[in-house]
């Protein structure tokens, strides 16, 4: 039979679940498996049957001596079957009836009544475990409360009657000694032998099984933390180690006997207020915890997982141990709380009386949480409550796969006891609540909110699964359509079946559950729009379709928050409309944008390859922009026949992309001919003439002009894109698309008004400055005054005028020429101001300079022909407004110098003279021209002072 039980014993262990409080008839019986264990791990090899079996003898031993007369039972078997009479079933038999009452009164249980709990109509004998499981006669109930908890506790007869003998022995050796003031392992361990057990393994099992009670409840979980020095814990510490090596002596008056019981009373007898009050060996957080979960697993029927009838019986009995393992009615609430919730987890979520039951208890936690601080009791609250809550909500968070019409019953305990623990988490427990406690957050409203949008995503999710498994490649658009309808049917459910379970904690979940189904389909819908690339019957469908939803939602969300304090704004503010106007729109502007975007690309490719070719056609302007308009005119085209009726509200939509295509193409024709000053040459530094030379460089010293270049002539030259034909194309190119379509594009004038001016002198100042600068630097005045004059650059500036007159578009002709005009004065005078040191002219040559300048505006005035005398005159006053004074004499020129410098310089004298800076603007008035001048005036006097104040050299 000993056989037999550990056989027994090995398999309810393996059967049980992770924490031990699965029966195993429970667990057979339920189609759901238990909840792992809210509790800290014990850290040690102790099993569920281990502890079961020591919570046994905690309650036999605290029984025992909290009452009259000892617990004791009556065996079962049959009289004529039963064995010799033993000291134990003699003293079993003598004892009094007073805690052996009968059962047959449990119906009328108070504590069922208070838990919301039916009592069984009846209820099945149950096997002893020592018998093998086999019957010795017809299915009968334990006869009293003592047979009961050892049958809910699964411990053989055998095992009881030896813990009773032990129980006896300690009270013959310490009379009048409570259990409380006993280490139950230790006294075992002291009275029992090897040959108290029918094997030996048997009995090494159970010397192993108290030595690691003794090591959970004094080393590893003490009531009162050990310091690292305590050298009993340390002693204890080797006795057990060595314990587990060979076996422990026990005798009575043993010396390893004496050393541990030395040790552990030692250990056993701390507490917290340092008096004796008893030993504290089970008391430790959490082993008082698995202990005692494993006496309330007793208040569950082995078979069905039901609450027994007699559980106002087994709860006097269970509080009877709460001074051994240190449990009050606030762990014992949590407890049972969660051994409630468990079984009906276990039960396969159809037994609601157990989750009532838990809901119940569950109110009791939440006063309990609110009345203590104590940091072991929070700790387990919240493993427990998260627990409980993490179960919920894996259920809640997806509830339509979880309720239906026929277990809908259970969905209120389930969100109930979800949203109870969630508010007992965060109102009680959680310190960041209690910060913001101002803010009056609703746990139960939020966690329900949670449950409804997450759910309702989740119901969607499938349903557009189901729509994906008929689309067709050939024709999708109408499974949008389909899933309009299934939303629409899938929100009357809603309405119908979850809203009014959830309405007890949110008055708004019909409205909250259809926002969440609007903004879902919404965005497929958005989604399904954007991949369109026309607009077709198909669309037109999907879009009545979404319409038709669209109003049944907001139907629904209007009559179920129509008493909401802001009578439902705030849900439709979260149901932002799909509007088939707006969805053709955001349709339309797709379209838009793909169009703009491909001309954009249609730019950057072909003005990579545009030659600016003048051959190119009759006009004299780039092909790329002929085509970049006739696209710009297709896509309009194409625009208005799109049907639609909202032309006139897009139109600037796609004049805007257009009108910056534009001004994109304008943009990269200009940006590669540079700008003015691009071709402007650097000035050379100020030197002084050689007075008397005529000829300032020997004949076979070569000229050091800045700029050395064949003029073109104006010749075309294919390969030059900067070539002055070129730059010609360019010019017309930006005029034609100014004034090539109807439709008035600001950007793309603003962008061909500047391109034109920025071209027109690009144009100017490198025909000047870079095709002509061996004209201007190595011949206009070099050596001889009189022999290099204008006439030569006349002569190359004829060919440019007829190039760009020939070519240029009448529109902006005048400004190419303005342009060239004011590139060629500013060329002039620069020659005469900073021309560098193979130039000096006399007063003399004030003359022919003036001749030669009077040549040079001639030149674009021709006769009457050219351009208009005004713009001639107002672009030469900077040039006539110099003159003058290549016509006055050394001396005034020196003193206009020395006042103009002690003006515009305070620190200046007449003495000491710093030089001026060069600014480009040149004057009269201005000291740098002034100074200039005076360098390259071939006179004794300019060059005296230039030595003698600036030290400037003859030549560079």
């Amino acid at each position: 039979m000993a056989r037999l039980f550990r056989e027994s014993r090995r398999d309810s262990s393996h059967s049980s679940s992770s924490n031990g409080f699965l029966p195993p008839a429970a667990a057979a019986a339920s189609s759901s498996s238990a909840l792992p264990s809210p509790f800290p791990d014990l850290g040690i090899a102790l099993s569920a049957a281990d502890l079961r079996e020591a919570a046994y003898e905690v309650l036999v031993a605290a029984s025992r001596t909290t009452g009259g007369k000892p617990l004791t039972y009556i065996p079962q078997s049959s009289a004529a079957a039963a064995p010799p009479a033993s000291p134990a079933s003699s003293a079993s038999s003598a004892s009094s009836a007073s805690l052996q009452r009968s059962l047959t009164s449990a119906a009328a249980s108070k504590m069922k009544k208070a838990l919301g709990l039916r009592s069984s109509a009846s209820s099945m004998g149950v096997g002893s475990p020592g018998s093998g499981g086999k019957a010795a006669g017809p299915p009968r109930r334990p006869a009293t409360v003592g047979e009961l908890m050892r049958v809910q506790m699964r411990v053989s007869e055998p095992a009881d009657a030896r813990i009773r003998r032990g129980l006896l022995r300690i009270a013959a050796s310490q009379l009048g000694r409570r259990a409380e003031s006993m280490v139950l392992p230790l006294e075992f361990l002291q009275q029992f032998k090897a040959s108290d057990f029918p094997d030996p393994q048997e009995y090494e099992a159970w010397r192993s099984r108290n030595l690691k009670l003794l090591e959970a409840g004094l080393l590893l979980h003490p009531l009162v933390p050990l310091n690292k020095s305590d050298s009993s814990a340390q002693r204890l510490r080797q006795i057990i180690r060595g314990a587990y090596d060979r076996p422990l002596e026990t005798g009575k008056n043993s010396e390893s006997m004496q050393s541990l019981r030395t040790s552990v009373m030692s250990l056993a007898g701390r507490s917290h207020d340092g008096t004796s009050d008893g030993c504290h060996w089970a008391d430790g957080f959490p082993l008082n915890l698995h202990l005692y979960q494993m006496l309330v697993e007793a208040c569950f029927d082995n078979d069905e997982g039901t609450v027994v009838d007699e559980i106002d019986e087994v709860m006097e009995l269970l509080k009877k141990t709460w001074v051994i393992l240190g449990i009050n009615e606030m762990l014992h609430n949590l407890c049972f709380t969660w051994a409630l919730f468990n079984h009906f987890v276990m039960s396969g979520q159809v037994d609601i009386e157990l989750l009532s039951a838990a809901e119940n208890q569950l109110a009791e936690i939440a006063k309990d949480a609110k009345t203590t601080k104590d940091p072991n009791y929070c700790k387990v609250l919240s493993s427990t409550l998260s627990s409980i809550m993490g179960w919920t909500e894996k259920r809640l968070l997806a509830y339509h796969e979880t309720f239906n019409t026929s277990n809908i019953e259970s969905m209120q305990g389930i969100v109930s006891i979800g949203v109870s623990a969630a508010r007992v988490l965060v109102e009680d427990i959680s310190h960041e609540y209690r910060r913001r406690r101002k803010e009056e957050t609703d746990v139960a409203r939020s966690r329900v909110e949670t449950y409804i949008r997450s759910s309702l995503r989740t119901a969607f999710a499938q349903r557009m699964e189901e729509a994906d498994s008929k689309r067709s490649s050939r024709n999708p658009t109408p499974v949008l359509s389909i899933l309009a309808k299934d939303i629409g049917d899938l929100a009357i459910k809603e309405k119908n079946l979850y809203s009014p379970i959830l309405k007890t904690w949110h008055p708004l979940a019909s409205g909250v559950a259809v926002a969440t189904l609007h903004s879902c389909y919404g965005n497929e819908l958005k989604q399904f729009v954007a991949g369109l690339t026309e607009l077709t019957p198909d669309t037109v469908q999907v879009l009545k379709s979404a319409d038709k939803l669209e109003k049944d939602l907001v139907n629904i969300a209007v009559e179920d928050s129509v008493d909401s304090d802001d009578g439902g704004k705030s849900l439709i503010r979260e149901m932002p409309p799909y509007e088939a106007e707006n969805a053709i729109a955001n349709l339309v502007k797709v379209w838009i944008k793909e169009r703009v975007d491909r001309l954009k690309g249609w730019v950057d490719r072909n003005l990579k390859q545009e030659t600016w070719n003048p051959g190119a056609n009759r006009e004299n302007f780039a092909p790329s922009s002929v085509e970049m308009l006739r696209v710009i005119g297709e896509t309009l085209d194409a625009f208005f026949e799109l049907p639609i009726p909202i032309h006139p509200a897009l139109l600037p939509d796609l004049t805007t992309g257009l009108d910056r295509s534009l001004q994109l193409y304008v943009s990269k024709a200009k940006s590669g001919c540079g700008t003015r000053n691009s071709f402007m040459p650097q000035l050379p530094p100020l030197t002084r003439c050689e007075v008397g030379s005529k000829l300032l460089f020997k004949k076979k010293e070569k000229p050091q002009n800045l700029q050395v270049r064949v003029s073109q002539n104006g010749t075309t030259n294919g390969n030059d894109p900067l070539g002055l034909p070129q730059l010609c194309v360019r010019l017309n190119t930006l005029q034609y698309i100014r004034d090539g379509l109807d439709i008035k594009f600001e950007l793309c004038q603003a962008a061909c008004q500047e391109g034109i001016q920025q071209i027109c002198e690009t144009t100017a100042y490198k025909v000047t400055f870079y095709d002509l600068g061996h004209v201007l630097w190595d011949t206009l005045y070099v050596g001889d005054t009189a022999t290099n004059r204008v006439e030569v650059l006349l002569r190359e500036l004829d060919p440019v005028l007829e190039t760009i007159s020939g070519m240029v578009h009448n529109k902006v002709r005048n400004r190419a020429i303005t342009a060239l005009m004011k590139a060629t004065f500013d060329g002039f005078l620069l020659v005469l101001l900073a021309g560098g040191p193979l130039r000096a002219f006399t007063r003399q040559d004030s003359q022919v300079i003036e001749d030669d300048f009077r040549a040079l505006r001639d030149l674009y005035l021709a006769d009457g022909d050219g351009l208009p005398e005004e713009l001639v005159d107002k672009a030469s006053s900077q040039v006539k407004n110099v003159l003058p004074l290549f016509r006055a004499d050394s001396e005034s020129l020196i003193e206009r110098f020395k006042r103009m410098m002690v003006e515009s310089n305070r620190s200046a004298s007449k003495n000491r003279l710093p030089l001026p800076p060069t600014t480009g603007h040149w004057s009269p008035n201005e000291p740098n021209t002034v100074l200039r001048v005076l360098c390259y005036r071939s006179d004794e006097t300019a060059t005296k002072f230039l030595k003698k104040t600036y030290n400037l050299p003859k030549k560079i």
